[in-house]
């Protein structure tokens, strides 16, 4: 299936990039952590706080391994790395694309952790966070869009060319 899977650290923008890449293939726009609240009826941060951290990825993995989809753009949640089950379905029905960016823009760009639903171990600060998923979301990358200091439509137009041959939104 032709679908393009956005991977990467909490703050990197696979929703805002999402949103303007489908726009920009014509393709629908899949939201993975709108979709668990929607079919739990929950926040994040209330699954997190009720099933803990690893309860929250097996409820995170059964929804990203449940996509039976074609022509979409899928931003998954910034922990889809620790689901091996969810990332080799993904991996089959779509071109996976890390959406890279430092450790200082990371911190920059996220607030308050507990609030925006990052599933951290007891303990974890955001740069062991950033340290353990970095090599995960290159292992499981088809593609690698290095997005320091890019704007939206430059990073959309480095996927659609390395997707389709074209650039768009230039």
């Amino acid at each position: 299936m032709n679908n393009v899977v956005l991977i990467g650290m909490p703050g990197a923008g696979k929703s805002t990039v999402g949103v303007v890449l489908a726009k920009a293939l014509g393709y629908t726009f899949i939201d993975s952590d709108l979709v668990i609240q929607q079919q739990t009826g929950k926040l994040l941060h209330e699954l997190i706080s009720a099933h803990g951290v690893e309860g929250f990825w097996q409820i995170e993995s059964d929804v990203n391994a449940s996509y039976q989809v074609s022509q979409a753009v899928i931003a998954t949640g910034g922990s889809v790395c620790y689901e091996p089950e969810a990332m080799a379905h993904l991996s089959k029905i779509g071109t996976v694309v890390y959406l890279k960016l430092t450790y200082e823009e990371i911190e920059d760009r996220l607030g308050d952790l507990n609030a925006r639903g990052v599933t951290m171990r007891e303990g974890q600060n955001l740069m062991d966070l950033y340290q353990e998923r970095t090599p995960l979301y290159e292992q499981y990358a088809h593609l690698v869009v290095e997005c320091d200091g890019l704007k939206i439509r430059e990073i959309v137009a480095r996927i659609t060319k390395e997707l389709t041959g074209e650039a768009s939104y230039e």
